[in-house]
């Protein structure tokens, strides 16, 4: 009886193992080809500002009104160290940029932090692909 039971736990696994490639081959990623901003409006703006803050843990940045409306990268460089009068401490800088890149996925424009590998959905903004 152990025997039985055994095979036929056996042929089950054996079997959907062979069903998950084939329902894994049916759901195919929507290509993603690089990507600028079109016609970007306040709300995109501040969508993207506050997506660019959450990247780098909240640190202040300033991004520029026509930033990913020519090209589909945006370089945050880390701000200049101070002291607490507010004077720019000098030096070498050591600290690397951030890079981030927009996509557009299937009809959405996804935004792309290059380090991490992390990925946000742009829902305000309006995209197309990258020309050249």
């Amino acid at each position: 009886m152990r025997r039985q039971t055994a095979a036929a736990l056996i042929g089950a696994a054996l079997v959907g193992a062979a069903l998950v490639p084939a329902g894994c081959a049916q759901r195919k990623a929507p290509p993603e080809v690089p990507a600028v901003l079109t016609n970007p409006t306040e709300q995109c703006r501040a969508e993207l500002l506050r997506v660019v803050r959450e990247a780098m843990n909240g640190a202040p940045v300033t991004i520029a009104d026509a930033a990913l409306t020519v090209d589909d990268t945006l370089i945050i460089e880390p701000a200049a160290r101070r002291d607490a009068r507010d004077m720019n401490l000098g030096g070498r800088e050591t600290r690397r940029p951030d890079h981030f890149r927009l996509v557009r996925s299937g009809s959405q424009c996804v935004l792309v932090h290059v380090e991490s590998g992390r990925r946000w959905a742009l829902t305000s903004a309006t995209c197309s692909p990258r020309e050249g």
